[in-house]
């Protein structure tokens, strides 16, 4: 393991520690093993039948390399319908799907449905459990106090075969691994997983928050699992301090926490205590928020929370409320497959590397050149690189094949290899492919953006006035942040456009977007009102002027479609002549809109 401050290793650390050494010593090794589970598990699917590869008996390493194709989503997305409408044959994996996880990407605006086992869980958990041995090397005495962590469950739905449909991070807190887990003391939270569990985000957002304060002198470390998420808490603490500080002092819960379990969960550690109510009382009625988590939490070592990707654009807030606690960054996951840990936790942001953990799935890339894999439009196995092959610096596209049914799946990640652990290469997680726009779990590419704009436009055409150029950003500085257009138009000044019109559009596009975006507005409140700001005339050509000077070719330029934060936002703030956004929110319902075989909608 790499150096850190000397500390006393529990048993059950030293066997995660040596776990972590054996796998990235012998990474060849291990992925070579792990391929041959996958193929010998899965070798009587239809899929691997498909491409030939149980022609000649159990599949191996050489037929796969040269038989199994790249695919995205789009592609296997007819076998997926399949077993969402009932299909129990082995199609994908050779075990049965007991659920799907709901990728925060979309397909035809609808959530990716990814399928998983109930084995892959067991692998899940195994990498949960890798988490705190390597926190221990670097913040000794975790398992004297609580780590306040805000975790919620967020709503499911059952494809017409009934198998559920949920977020990965809903499934585990709701499976048996994470109910049932017998009492760690480097894992013990605030939040008791009634609360947790409960599926009324206000109620549970409050509980959670009322638990973590009662608790403060022994929380030791803070969390959520997005930047994102942990912003909205302190949020809703700024909000919500009044009612909570007159729990605490008269040891009653509010009324407006109606679900019992979670009151009685509450109640147990709920006692009347005036003098903790009047401390936490005097700090967030101070004139300024700056460090409010070193003040109400004193002991506080770290905030635990992603800030890597989109999620880097909140670290500038967390900073202000955290009053500079050091930013953690433990591990890389996502719906398709848990990938690997930070094994240098306590680094800056900026320096975040993961090291992928071999027995995971398996691995490959392709390497990204001009922001393209390869640098071309068309590529084949050919082109993929083995986890052990990649090279220092270079970027790439992941591509992973899994236990539950995932064979050379483009997961969308680019990143950046930062260096080895042993012999398991480390990589900076680079962006998000084709993301243009993202506040929360929310992404937004620019043709999603671009169709949303064109609908919306046409409530402007009774008038006269048609959009001339416009680009977009995602504004963090607000809570929850939101999206932002910037809006050049020619308009036909004897017919003013009413504001009302304007609001029209906000929604226009909003009903647009994709369902993980509508969900985050309309129910998590994750994601704030989109915005219209009308900028001067002329304003895209003083960002055109920008951009060459700053070594930009007049000939090969074109307005962008998405800005980041910096000079050209304030340029464009700079004219803004009006902004407008909708009183509305977007329709969004539980579940998929629609389950059709035919047009392939989930």
């Amino acid at each position: 393991m790499p150096e850190a401050p000397k500390t006393e290793i529990p048993e059950e650390h030293q066997t995660a520690l040596r776990f972590i050494e054996d796998v990235t010593q012998n990474t060849d090794l291990v992925q070579h093993r792990v391929l041959k589970e996958i193929l010998t598990q899965n070798a009587s699917t239809e899929y691997m039948q498909r491409h030939g590869l149980s022609a000649c008996g159990t599949p191996n390493l050489d037929s796969f390399k040269k038989l199994m194709p790249i695919v995205s989503y789009e592609d296997i997305q007819p076998d997926i319908l399949r077993i969402a409408h009932g299909d129990t044959s082995p199609i994908l994996s050779g075990r049965p799907i007991s659920e799907f996880l709901t990728s925060s990407g979309t397909s035809g605006g609808e959530r990716k449905l990814m399928p998983t086992t109930d084995d892959e869980l067991d692998r899940r958990t195994h990498l949960y459990s890798l988490l705190m041995p390597v926190m221990n090397l670097y913040v000794p005495g975790l398992n004297k106090g609580k780590g306040m962590y805000l975790y919620f469950v967020k709503s499911e739905s059952k494809t017409p075969s009934g198998l559920v449909a949920r977020p990965v991070l809903t499934s585990y807190y709701k499976s048996r691994h994470f109910r049932n887990r017998p009492f760690d003391a480097y894992n013990n939270l605030t939040s008791p997983d009634e609360a947790i569990l409960c599926p009324d985000s206000y109620q549970s957002m409050y509980a959670q928050l009322l638990c973590g304060l009662i608790c403060r002198s022994e929380v030791l470390r803070v969390g959520a699992v997005f930047a994102s998420g942990f912003i909205r808490a302190i949020k809703f603490l700024e909000k919500t301090w009044p009612s909570l500080c007159q729990d605490i002092r008269n040891g009653v819960m509010n009324e407006k926490i109606t679900d019992k379990s979670v009151r009685e969960a509450v109640a147990r550690v709920l006692h009347p205590n005036p003098d903790e109510a009047k401390l936490i009382e005097f700090e967030c009625s101070k004139g300024s928020w700056q460090g409010i988590i070193r003040r109400l939490w004193p002991n506080t070592k770290y905030i635990d929370v992603i800030v890597t990707g989109t999620m880097a654009q909140y670290i500038p807030t967390l900073e202000f409320y955290g009053g500079r606690l050091p930013l953690t960054c433990t591990m890389y996951a996502s719906s398709e497959c848990y990938f690997g840990l930070n094994l240098h936790p306590m680094c800056k942001p900026s320096e975040v590397a993961y090291t992928l953990i071999p027995t995971m799935g398996y691995f490959e890339f392709l390497p990204v050149k001009g922001g393209v894999p390869n640098g071309k439009s068309e590529f084949d196995h050919h082109d993929l690189v083995d986890l052990v092959d990649v090279k220092l610096g270079q970027e790439y596209e992941l591509v992973v094949t899994t236990y539950s049914g995932l064979y050379r799946y483009r997961v969308g990640d680019v990143l950046r290899v930062a260096g080895f652990h042993n012999k398991a290469p480390q990589f900076n997680f680079v962006r998000r492919k084709n993301v243009a726009l993202s506040i929360d779990s929310d992404k937004t590419d620019e043709f999603e953006l671009h169709n949303a704009v064109q609908n919306a436009v046409h409530n402007l055409e009774p008038f006269g006035a048609c959009l001339v150029e416009y680009t977009s950003y995602a504004d963090a500085t607000t809570i929850p942040g939101h999206y932002v257009l910037f809006w050049e138009l020619q308009i036909n000044k004897t017919t003013p456009v009413p504001p009302s019109v304007f609001e029209d559009c906000c929604l226009a596009v909003e009903e647009c977007l994709n369902s993980v975006y509508r969900q985050g507005r309309s129910c998590d409140k994750s994601i704030g009102p989109l915005e219209i700001r009308i900028v001067e005339e002329g304003t895209f050509d003083k960002l055109m002027d920008y951009a060459l000077s700053q070594g930009a070719s007049i000939n090969q330029y074109k307005a962008p479609r998405c800005v980041r934060p910096g000079p050209i936002v304030e340029l464009l703030n700079s004219r803004v002549q009006s902004k407008y956004s909708s009183p509305k929110s977007p329709k969004w319902a539980p579940g998929h809109k629609k389950w059709s075989k035919e047009n392939g909608a989930v």
